[in-house]
């Protein structure tokens, strides 16, 4: 199988490490990756403050970069929500039919990580070891928009020596939310403060998401505090192997 990896901009600017793991775990899995050089943003930051007119060209941009691949996979479950379901209020607010039946076309190929190796490839083993106590923090948008319920955890489970501990309160959102953090900052940090004590509460080494910016806004207040608790992506965790430890 032949797919597409969108890295997402935060992953292309702050963490390819995220996305870099993606691509040796699908890889190993037997999957054949592209990673189109002309991808750009999946355009939530435009579309979540209401800048309908200047997401419409990324939502273009999306549509052509992406229209000759099966599927997608994106380790973010922000950005594979948006083109799920923002990209088709775009296309039509457009009044460019070309435009709706693409969109309608590629929303359904876009994927979550964990959507697509358990639903797509049918595995929630995928062969990782990490000898570490984690505690896994369901994002947002991955829970809310997307409903990828319990498929990260039942891939968590399955990695040798990894022990999975509960996450007090786990559904609580982080406080980053993008725009919000900058429009409401104390709030924001207020949010992932105690998110952060949940973590440290949890008794985890490692505290795993599935979205770059939500462990950004956790890791950074537990390194300030030298928690201890550090934060790895979900593509991280099930790309350890025995061999090549995270």
């Amino acid at each position: 199988m032949r797919v597409a990896l969108m890295a997402t901009c935060i992953g292309d600017t702050m963490f390819p490490d995220v996305a870099q793991a993606t691509v040796r775990l699908l890889e190993r899995l037997g999957v054949e990756v592209d990673v189109p050089p002309a991808q750009t943003c999946c355009g939530q930051p435009m579309i979540n403050t209401g800048y309908f007119d200047e997401a419409e060209p990324v939502v273009r941009s999306y549509a052509r970069t992406f229209a000759d691949h099966e599927a997608v996979v994106l380790p973010s479950g922000s950005c594979a929500g948006s083109v799920r379901h923002q990209h088709g209020i775009i296309a039509r607010r457009s009044g460019d039919a070309d435009l709706v039946a693409a969109v309608d076309r590629h929303g359904p190929r876009a994927y979550e990580l964990s959507e697509f190796l358990v639903d797509v490839l049918g595995m929630t083993d995928v062969g990782a070891s990490f000898p570490h106590a984690v505690a896994y923090h369901p994002t947002c948008h991955s829970l809310r928009m997307l409903g990828v319920g319990d498929r990260p955890r039942r891939l968590l489970e399955a990695v040798r020596g990894l022990e999975l501990v509960d996450l007090p309160q786990e559904r609580e959102c982080c406080g980053f939310g993008g725009t919000f953090a900058v429009k409401n900052a104390d709030v924001s940090a207020a949010m992932g403060q105690d998110k952060a004590a949940h973590a440290v509460a949890s008794g985890a080494e490692v505290l795993v998401a599935g979205d770059s910016s939500c462990l950004m806004q956790i890791g950074g207040i537990l390194s300030r505090q030298g928690s201890g608790v550090r934060t790895m992506h979900l593509a991280e965790v099930l790309a350890a192997t025995e061999e090549v430890p995270a």
